[in-house]
């Protein structure tokens, strides 16, 4: 196969490769951002340094190296390199590249197959690299960026090391610009605010860092330094790293829901943007606001789900934009309710209860008797009228005999009274601490 690093090519054709491309680390020393795989202590760098690769999954968001790094560890590894994607490969394809890699393995050549977005393969493909791995015919190195625990399976799993990749962070962007402004042997036309704003756009992604540094240069005239708002109409507004259906989703909706929770307004809201900000259903926020009333407010306050209802219907009646102010009102009040899950707790318990005891007869005293038959049967007798008695309260045992008393719902003894200011002032504080 042929070098993605080599330097053979005419300059014309070298210099007329995406920046990114041409910026592709040559070393493992060289790759930033992954320290903790990549640096003088990273996990892959003692495994290069051992002599001993095993296969592997690379998990991380785009743009972090996945791709470079395997074929970096083939190098410097002494390894045959193999790449496929899942997307566009099937059994056959399989079939060829494991014919290939056992002819190299009876040369005594061993291959690192590297495996883009293996998550695509479904289960009986995924099966197919346990024997290859097994006997060693191949060392696979799968790239993923969906969670493996839930894309793969158990028996790829418990043969490979996963080995997360990371977001870039700040340092390791600006890091990425300047090696791109000496590619290109001038600065990056861009005042200090500007040049921030476009790392931010970049949203952990190195490869997009670069792609927006490379638009930059394009547009730019002779002298012309852009600000911020030039940059965004040069560039427009890359769109964040959120796939509505996968990890980024999941994990976003935690986070909005523990901040409610927690009493956190401002986080609360803070995640309520950002998954509207990258097009998340409003209607899907609007029904998990509804989930969080009666899961973690309860009758602490029941105008809590009166007020997600009335917000979803809001954001119904309206449209965007102006309705997903209802969702945010929404999301605030809940974030500043007074909270308990007595409510969400008593029913998981009477649900277990009724799943565990089958279908015992409630006690016959509570049972009406419409019938001659019924009442020979006892049915009815007994029964104590509530609304005839003391304080309207009969004291009467309405459980199955057989099931005996049962306790599931147990609000907090002071009732449902939460000093929801005590908790503002935490967060107040906290922010002072932060920023002292």
């Amino acid at each position: 196969m042929s070098d993605l690093f080599s330097t053979s090519e005419p300059p014309e054709m070298a210099s007329a490769r995406p920046l990114a491309d041409r910026l592709r680390p040559r070393t493992l020393a060289e790759v930033t951002g992954q320290e903790h795989l990549t640096g003088a202590d990273g996990a892959l760098t003692r495994m290069i340094a051992a002599g001993s690769l095993g296969s592997m999954i690379f998990w991380g968001p785009p743009g972090t190296g996945k791709t470079t790094v395997a074929r970096l560890l083939s190098g410097e590894g002494g390894l045959a390199f193999e790449q496929i994607s899942a997307i566009f490969s099937g059994v056959a394809d399989l079939k060829k590249v494991f014919e290939s890699a056992r002819a190299r393995r009876m040369s005594g050549r061993q291959t690192l197959l590297f495996v883009d977005e293996i998550h695509r393969f479904n289960r009986a493909q995924q099966d197919s690299f346990l024997p290859v791995m097994e006997d060693g015919t191949v060392i696979l190195v799968g790239a993923t960026t969906e969670n493996p625990s839930f894309e793969l399976n158990a028996a790829l799993l418990s043969r490979a090391r996963v080995l997360t990749f990371k977001p870039h962070d700040e340092e390791s962007l600006e890091e990425l610009l300047k090696r791109a402004e000496q590619t290109e042997g001038k600065p990056l036309p861009l005042d200090v605010d500007a040049r921030a704003s476009l790392i931010r756009m970049a949203d952990g992604d190195g490869r997009a860092v670069l792609t927006l540094a490379e638009e930059v240069w394009r547009a730019a005239r002779k002298d012309e330094i852009f600000d911020t708002e030039a940059l965004r109409e040069i560039v427009q507004r890359r769109a964040p790293v959120y796939d509505k259906s996968q990890d980024g989703h999941y994990n976003l909706i935690s986070a909005l829901h523990k901040s409610v929770r927690g009493s956190d307004p401002d986080a609360a809201l803070y995640y309520l943007c950002r998954m509207l900000d990258a097009g998340e259903d409003p209607l899907y926020l609007g029904r998990r606001l509804v989930r969080m009333a009666v899961e973690d407010i309860g009758l602490a306050d029941p105008q809590a789900l009166v007020i997600c209802n009335a917000a979803k219907d809001a954001y119904d009646y309206l449209g965007s934009p102006e309705g997903e102010l209802a969702l945010a009102q929404a999301c605030v009040y809940l974030a500043t309710a007074p909270k308990s899950n007595a409510l969400y707790t008593a029913y998981k318990g009477a649900m277990r209860a009724a799943k565990e005891n089958g279908s015992l007869l409630p006690p016959k005293h509570i049972l009406n008797a419409p019938t001659k038959l019924m009442k020979g049967e006892g049915y009815s007798e007994g029964y104590r009228y509530d609304h005839d008695e003391p304080d309207a309260f009969s004291g009467q045992d309405y459980f199955p005999e057989k099931m005996g008393r049962k306790t599931f719902y147990d609000p907090p003894e002071r009732g449902f009274e939460r000093d929801i200011r005590k908790r503002l002032e935490w967060w107040a504080k906290l922010r002072r601490e932060r920023n002292s």
